[in-house]
């Protein structure tokens, strides 16, 4: 391992997911998907209903995965089935991309009246990984993350952005299948062996390994270490300034 990064020699390139690993925003996007849902739940079932878990529903449903992948999902995960319609479709529509763009307007509201955090044991991990010159991206399903890195100063940390947007343009599936990390490691002309991911959400876990990446860092802001750890992470660790000469567990 390296002394001051604690990776694997063979890794050349760091991969960061954005919410939860480099933003303060994992929690905002709970937040908004649980007053999405919880709207949504009590208007087609009504009292009493099962309301969206921010935590166990999160984690398990919607974190990580492409906007409409995680209203498909949570919804099946309660036997409901919508249209998906179309990716405009209006906040009020009854689709699946319709709930998508209600959650997106409450996210963009709470960022811009609330604005957005760095943790900054992140941004002093991937300055030091830059100044050991390694290659460093983003990859984040997040459309927004391009407004996102620019509001904390952040962009130029990043060579390659695969979000979203990205996505979308390429035909990308995001996680837990591994398309966007191979695009991003692909991008920077660095073979997945030697590239690292740095995920909070399990299904960035699922995806790390099976994109068969050289490490899979696991960052744990919520206490789900274990979870991290049997969906695929090398180590897990609760900020990644412990990574730098003290490591998770092994």
């Amino acid at each position: 391992m390296t002394t001051t990064l604690g990776l694997p020699e063979a890794i050349h390139a760091c991969l960061f997911d954005l919410d939860g690993v480099v933003t303060r925003t994992a929690a905002v996007h709970a937040a908004v998907w649980k007053e999405t849902f919880d709207a949504f739940l009590h208007a087609r079932v009504g009292e009493p209903f099962r309301p969206f878990d921010a935590d166990a529903d999160y984690a398990e449903y919607v974190d990580g995965r492409p906007r409409a992948d995680g209203v498909r999902t949570f919804l099946a995960s309660r036997g409901i089935e919508l249209p998906d319609g179309d990716p405009d479709d209006p906040p009020d529509a009854r689709t699946v991309h319709g709930l998508g763009n209600r959650k997106n307007d409450l996210l963009l509201e709470r960022i811009r009246t609330q604005g957005v955090e760095a943790y900054d044991g992140t941004l002093r991990y991937i300055e030091a990984a830059r100044a050991r010159g390694l290659r460093t991206a983003v990859v984040s399903a997040s459309a927004n993350t391009r407004d996102v890195l620019r509001s904390i100063g952040a962009e130029h940390l990043f060579e390659v952005r695969i979000d979203g947007v990205v996505a979308a343009e390429r035909g990308l599936p995001g996680k837990p299948r591994p398309d966007t990390f191979l695009a991003a490691a692909h991008d920077l002309g660095v073979d997945p062996p030697g590239a690292a991911v740095f995920e909070d959400a399990l299904a960035g876990m699922d995806a790390g390994r099976a994109g068969n990446f050289g490490y899979v860092v696991g960052v744990d802001r919520v206490g789900r270490t274990d979870a991290l750890y049997a969906h695929g992470a090398d180590v897990v660790v609760r900020d990644l300034d412990e990574l730098r000469g003290q490591g998770g567990r092994a």
